[in-house]
């Protein structure tokens, strides 16, 4: 316990662990985990397979390898009219001492979720419009976060058409707004915990070959921000057209536009 909080202290320096006492605003809302599809417009030519949960174990334990880690995982909503699904394509991390995080100045009234043990949902309305979903990446006490910022829709793609009407299949959840209106993630959602049994929940793809190798997984600098700009923590699937933002802030990377399913994928 002593070299945990040593190492702790000495990755977080002055940041030091915040007590939380914020509750969720809603009780946890359970469905049974049920097999998951691959939309057939997407890749006719796989077969059909499961979303498995991801446990807390599982998380790395470290904002930035987080962030990476989760490009190529599934964001699963079962929602009542039915499983909206997506693998998130691209992410970005906001870790300790981060001056554009919203844990920053410390635990508030509204950032509760931040600071919670690693795998819980911290849903903001940004500039009065959208919600976005970050998630908690740290210990218990320690504010940070990732955010997801874009997924590659798989199950429920005509529920995401109708909460997003007119859109074009990859513009239906490219970029953070677009993403929590095609799946339904509001602010009842804040503080839920994503490992936690909740119909709202994170995955892996089986077979896991599917998951893009982490070597793979390319990095660049966060968009919409008017400081701590030039850092590479926004991580992203290379040739997906499902990624967000301008183009020319991605590496040059070819026309691989799919899913790679080559036998060496992250395990």
């Amino acid at each position: 316990m002593e070299e945990a909080n040593a190492s702790a202290a000495s990755r977080f320096g002055r940041h030091r662990r915040a007590t939380v006492h914020t509750l969720c605003r809603n009780g946890p809302q359970r469905l049974a985990f049920t097999p998951s599809r691959w939309s057939n417009e997407l890749i006719a030519n796989l077969q059909s397979f499961s979303i498995t949960p991801l446990s807390r174990d599982e998380l790395p334990v470290d904002t930035v390898e987080l962030a990476r880690w989760m490009v190529g995982k599934c964001l699963v909503h079962d929602t009542r009219q039915g499983r909206v699904s997506g693998r998130i394509v691209e992410t970005e991390a906001y870790p300790v001492g981060d001056s554009t995080s919203y844990a920053y100045r410390g635990l508030r009234s509204y950032n509760g979720a931040l600071f919670r043990v690693r795998g819980h949902a911290y849903v903001r309305l940004v500039y009065g419009a959208s919600y976005t979903i970050n998630m908690s990446s740290e210990e218990e006490g320690v504010g940070a976060a990732v955010l997801f910022r874009a997924i590659e829709p798989l199950d429920g793609i005509d529920l995401m058409r109708a909460r997003r009407p007119g859109a074009k299949l990859v513009d239906l959840a490219r970029g953070p707004g677009r993403l929590c209106a095609a799946m339904a993630i509001g602010p009842e959602w804040d503080c839920a915990d994503l490992c936690g049994g909740n119909a709202l929940w994170i995955g892996r793809l089986n077979p896991e070959r599917l998951e893009p190798d982490i070597a793979r997984v390319a990095s660049t600098k966060r968009i919409g921000l008017t400081r701590e700009m030039h850092e590479p923590l926004r991580f992203y699937v290379p040739g997906s057209r499902f990624v967000s933002g301008p183009k020319r802030l991605l590496e040059p990377i070819g026309r691989n536009e799919g899913l790679n399913v080559s036998p060496g994928g992250q395990s």
